[in-house]
């Protein structure tokens, strides 16, 4: 009996001693894909000792803000150009981890089929962050709507068009809202995690969108100080894993793609 009770408190120590030891990792997410793939790796973490806090956000500022200010260790939401202009404006030193997905940008409309049927003087809503902004002109640009100055300039602004054959009015609001305001205006460029949301098909519902080549990788984020931390390595080769690529093409059929 002794020794029953002895093992039962040796088993008892040993759980505890490992809950003690797991690893814990904040990470601000976007709702939609970007938390649904983190929920999807976190039960395959949690053997590997790594316990993911997922902590959902529905813009794209205070995601990185806190974990710059080290609420948070790490997020997940943004691309490349974004977070170079974030950096740059709010003087913060955030570095990509590793790249997960890409989210093709598209196009949306309630009120035409096809971009050809926009009638002169229409409203095109585009996001109103410089990193978006400019892809959402780059794509008007590739299907013939308007022609900017340099179409190679990822921050480009309205006032880059130099052609605008359609007198266009470009309307720039914040990401978020653009999925809700499209019975307002006659085109919107809305973010795919946004459309998603909104119950959008990117594949189907779009009027156009970027291809699978886009550059707008969306990155797991973290600092320059638990970049490289055990935990948060083991986070990167779960979103890089051939499970998660899996996961999103059964599920995202075609409106996520993996960029491994």
């Amino acid at each position: 009996m002794k020794k029953s009770v002895s093992a039962l408190l040796a088993g008892l120590l040993a759980v505890s001693a490992g809950a003690v030891s797991a690893e814990k990792l904040a990470v601000a997410a976007t709702a939609v894909p970007h938390a649904e793939i983190l929920e999807f790796v976190k039960p395959a973490l949690a053997k590997q000792g790594v316990e993911l806090d997922v902590k959902v956000f529905t813009d794209y500022v205070q995601p990185n803000v806190q974990v710059a200010e080290k609420r948070l260790d790490a997020n997940f939401f943004q691309h490349k150009p974004y977070l170079a202009e974030f950096n740059k404006n709010k003087g913060t030193n955030l570095v990509a981890v590793t790249a997960v997905h890409v989210e093709p940008f598209g196009a949306y409309s309630v009120k035409v089929k096809k971009a050809a049927e926009l009638k002169d003087g229409a409203t095109v809503a585009i996001p109103n962050d410089p990193s978006n902004a400019g892809r959402a002109l780059a794509l008007l640009q590739q299907n013939g709507l308007i022609k900017l100055k340099d179409p190679a300039n990822i921050l480009a602004t309205p006032k880059d068009i130099v052609d605008n054959p359609k007198h266009l009015k470009i309307k720039e609001l914040e990401a978020a809202t653009l999925p809700r305001i499209l019975n307002q205006v006659e085109l919107a460029l809305i973010n795919t995690n946004y459309a998603i949301e909104a119950k959008l098909n990117p594949t189907q519902d779009a009027l156009f969108i970027e291809g699978a080549q886009s550059p707008y990788a969306n990155l797991l984020v973290a600092r320059p100080d638990n970049k490289d931390a055990p935990a948060m390595k083991k986070l990167a080769a779960a979103l890089n894993s051939a499970e998660v690529k899996q996961f999103i093409a059964q599920k995202y059929k075609g409106a996520v793609v993996p960029a491994f």
